[in-house]
């Protein structure tokens, strides 16, 4: 049984609690016991359940389930072998206890013994009808070793056992999609929907899988039969919302996140949404509104700031984004896009070692895309850095081999530097790899096109 504050059969909890109080010693039943230190786990009061098993087992030191939950403390504190110690006691006493079972598979899966754990697990179900629980620790174990066909057939077995299982048909659902079995899991979903027809959360998850597949039709009307069989299931609304964005239906879209906001508080992921559909309808002053309603809502989330970032930056209005980038960066300085658009903003407002400090960061961060080395490379000439831009050009060589537009630029800067030996094995590299790239010596080296060396070699060559 399990106690509430609020309720009226919670008087073994209020009397044990009075005990404390006072240190006057009342007697209890094993059962009641049992109850009051349940209450205590669930309710993460590990000190008090710890007082309620001393307590238990001073009063009734036979009882193999007080010493159960002492098993269960052991594990919580990860005493594992005065846990095995205890249970290998415990089962001398009552070898078909499936309990005993269950706390054995507990310390294997700490263990990482999980294919043990499993073995016991089995066991267990030899002893009693009680077998959900059972199905759901095994499908565990076998997710812990990755092992989700399995895994998904022990999850389907408890919702064999009991259609409302809702944790259960989650796991099935994220087994099918670890597999990519999306059209699978649709099958699946359609058969459980046959035998219950109003159950929320797979018309939901069937959704979502249609939404996967891009049958984004099939995937409203799943989402309608959810909200028909609970009109105020929120997620629905908001998935409902995300497909009809993709379907351009931006005004319907608007509409679903805002019954998901009528619904329950307001949530910054909704908002978003708004945001962004207003934006998609010109609606720019509703857009940018809810952008700052977003942000307002959850102040740590970057995705706003982001969003505000990029509209204004479509309003070319560079200063502002630089604030809002900004903002975005110190709540997620590790996000390679954010650094860009960083880099980016700068670019346009002229603060080039600002731009070139952004473009260096995302490297260091690993994007190595091609444009970037160029990008911060080009920054470091225009800053009159060849050294610099040399370094980060060879680098980039490295990940881009027989690049011409790498080959051009450091043709550029070693002869810039009159290193005329390096500059020509550059320039005849990025002739022969792509001639049509000469362009650049001229546009970023000026001063190197009017060599006479240069001039032949590129006549030779060309």
């Amino acid at each position: 049984m399990e106690f509430s504050h609020n309720d009226n059969n919670n008087l073994p909890l209020t009397k044990f609690e009075s005990m404390l109080k006072t240190n006057h010693v009342l007697f209890f039943d094993s059962e009641e016991f049992e109850n009051i230190i349940h209450h205590y786990l669930n309710q993460g009061k590990i000190a008090l359940a710890k007082k309620a098993i001393k307590l238990g087992l001073d009063q009734h030191p036979t009882s193999i389930n007080l010493r159960l939950f002492k098993v269960e403390i052991y594990v919580f504190e990860d005493k594992l072998p005065e846990a095995d110690a205890l249970l290998n006691d415990l089962y001398s006493l009552d070898p078909l206890n499936e309990e005993i079972f269950i706390q054995k598979a507990n310390i294997l899966s700490k263990k990482d013994e999980h294919l043990k754990a499993i073995d016991v697990l089995k066991e267990a179900l030899k002893l009693t009808d009680e077998v959900i629980d059972l199905y759901a620790l095994i499908g565990m174990e076998y997710l812990f070793l990755d092992r989700f066909e399995d895994a998904k057939t022990y999850f389907m077995k408890c919702l064999e056992q009991d259609l409302d299982d809702y944790s259960a048909l989650y796991n099935v659902i994220y087994c099918f999609e670890f597999l990519n079995q999306n059209e699978e899991a649709i099958s699946y979903l359609n058969v459980f929907l046959d035998k219950n027809p109003y159950c929320e959360v797979a018309w939901h998850q069937l959704g979502k899988q249609y939404g996967i597949l891009k049958k984004y039709k099939k995937a409203l009307a799943a989402y309608d039969f959810a909200i028909i069989s609970d009109d105020t299931f929120v997620g629905a609304y908001l998935e409902r919302g995300k497909v009809l964005e993709k379907l351009k239906r931006f005004e319907d879209a608007i509409e679903n996140y805002n019954m998901s906001l009528q619904l329950d508080d307001p949530t910054s992921f909704a908002l978003l949404r708004i945001g962004n559909c207003h934006e998609k309808l010109k609606n720019d002053e509703l857009a940018v509104q809810y952008y700052y309603k977003t942000v307002h809502e959850d102040p740590l989330l970057d995705k706003g700031w982001i969003a505000i970032t990029k509209f204004h930056i479509r309003k070319k209005d560079y200063h502002k984004a630089l604030y809002y980038i900004n903002k975005a960066i110190n709540i997620d300085s590790e996000n390679v896009h954010y650094w860009k658009a960083y880099s980016l903003i700068n670019q346009r407002l002229n603060l080039f070692e600002e731009a070139e400090r952004g473009f260096k960061k995302t490297l260091d961060l690993g994007n190595y895309e091609l444009n970037t080395w160029l990008s911060r490379g080009d920054l470091l000439i225009k800053l009159g850095e060849p050294e610099a831009a040399i370094i980060n050009f060879e680098q980039a060589v490295e990940f881009y081999p027989d690049n011409a537009e790498l080959e051009y630029r450091l043709a550029g800067l070693y002869f810039s530097l009159n290193e005329n030996g390096k500059g020509t094995f550059y320039l005849k590299n990025g002739l022969k790899h792509n001639e049509a790239f000469h362009f650049i010596i001229e546009e970023l080296f000026p001063e190197v096109s009017n060599k006479i060396l240069v001039k032949n070699l590129l006549k030779t060559n060309l």
